[in-house]
């Protein structure tokens, strides 16, 4: 069953020179006649893509290929110029661990706001919120305001948070550095237990012996544009063959 599916998905950003405009800087070239509109980066290229119930699908390419833009647009974190997205199932998005929380609140109100933006009810976040901040290894913080975290402490509980509650789709972006050693390792033995289940799997890395170990299939983006997917090992292998010619 199909439970992702993007057709000709196209993302256009503003460029350094645009966000570096401001209004005097217009004006004045426009009275000098020699305002010039600000380009936009086209950061993906009429993608298509079809992602089936369970599949474990590698992402792959160099940096500012477009992998974590593809994600955010999955999750809907950013909508697309163009083209359509569909996603069926509830998402849990690995991308900027935290990213979603208020700094303000506690600990424990932000572990239930997360999960009603992730679709769960407020109910069921409360009845899972032991575990979390057990997993997260914060339950001297429960009452404490998110802003007094530190990095690593709110990466840990953004984690702890979206790997509980057992999403039917997983999206990983290079989140598994998150803390110590000793807390890696428990990460990965949690992810390890999505990958044995009927979870589907989008894990973007830079590890292609992870990809060819662990995922079925793999994309490779170039500047946007999806250069290749397909079975994994062949995948990873046309990317290798790319990289060593240049």
């Amino acid at each position: 069953m199909e439970v992702i599916r993007l057709d000709q998905v196209s993302l256009l950003r503003r460029t350094q020179e645009e966000f570096s405009y401001d209004l005097k800087k217009t004006l004045l070239s426009v009275l000098e006649g020699k305002y010039r509109k600000p380009t936009k980066k086209n950061v993906l290229d009429s993608i298509d893509l079809m992602v089936d119930k369970g599949e474990k699908i590698g992402v792959i390419g160099a940096n500012g290929s477009g992998k974590s833009t593809m994600l955010k647009v999955i999750c809907g974190i950013l909508q697309p110029t163009s083209g359509t997205v569909r996603v069926r199932g509830k998402i849990a998005p690995l991308i900027e661990l935290g990213a979603g929380f208020d700094p303000e609140i506690s600990v424990m109100d932000n572990i239930s706001l997360y999960g009603v933006l992730l679709g769960f009810s407020r109910a069921e976040m409360k009845e899972r919120t032991s575990s979390i901040l057990e997993f997260a290894e914060l339950q001297d913080y429960a009452l404490v305001p998110v802003k007094a975290l530190s990095s690593g402490m709110v990466a840990r509980l953004g984690f702890a948070i979206a790997t509980d509650i057992q999403p039917d789709i997983l999206i990983l972006d290079e989140v598994l550095s998150v803390g110590d050693e000793s807390f890696k390792n428990k990460c990965k033995k949690r992810i390890d237990r999505f990958w044995d289940n009927n979870t589907t799997i989008l894990v973007v890395s830079h590890d292609l012996h992870f990809i060819k170990e662990s995922c079925k299939m793999a994309i490779w983006l170039d500047k946007g544009v999806i250069q290749s997917q397909g079975q994994a090992q062949e995948v990873v292998k046309s990317y290798l063959e790319k990289v060593n010619s240049q």
